[in-house]
């Protein structure tokens, strides 16, 4: 498989970050193949996993494979809304999003305008452990030739207002 075949959103609350930091450690040589895209302060937890992971099994023969990581802004200072930017762009092939259904979040209408686009786009989302293992463990996601149906908004686009 090509190094980077793929662009992989990573996001998580404050209250699931380390069980997504747990995850992208356990997930990480599979991780580490794709460009990734998080979301603030999980950005930096996230590369900071994925260096940990590595150096700690790095040899001569085996050495650790090349990031690629993109930070955006912080979720309540705009990074959902940079994100949901780049799936309406068809620059994101899956969202991974550790959100936490227990607090109320101060950005919980970009949480659920974010979650929308995704839908809109059809973009392979996972919302917890599971549906993520779920979703990076599918044979279609390791098909480079497999694209998601996105559904036509062409009349949607064109239709006439009064």
């Amino acid at each position: 498989m090509e190094k980077h075949s793929k662009v992989l959103a990573l996001v998580a609350h404050d209250n699931m970050k380390r069980d997504l930091a747990e995850w992208v450690d356990w997930n990480s040589e599979k991780l580490s193949r794709h460009h990734l895209v998080c979301t603030g302060t999980t950005g930096k937890m996230v590369e900071r996993t994925l260096r940990t992971h590595h150096a700690e099994r790095e040899t001569a023969e085996n050495p650790a494979p090349e990031l690629e990581i993109t930070l955006l802004k912080s979720g309540p200072l705009g990074g959902d809304q940079q994100l949901g930017s780049l799936i309406a762009d068809g620059k994101i092939h899956a969202l991974i999003f550790f959100w936490d259904p227990m607090s109320a979040q101060p950005h919980d209408v970009d949480v659920k305008a974010l979650l929308r686009v995704a839908t809109l786009y059809n973009v392979p989302t996972a919302i917890n452990r599971s549906s993520a293992d779920f979703l990076i463990s599918s044979p279609l996601f390791e098909d480079e030739n497999y694209k998601p149906v996105v559904k036509d908004y062409k009349a949607y686009i064109e239709r006439v207002l009064l």
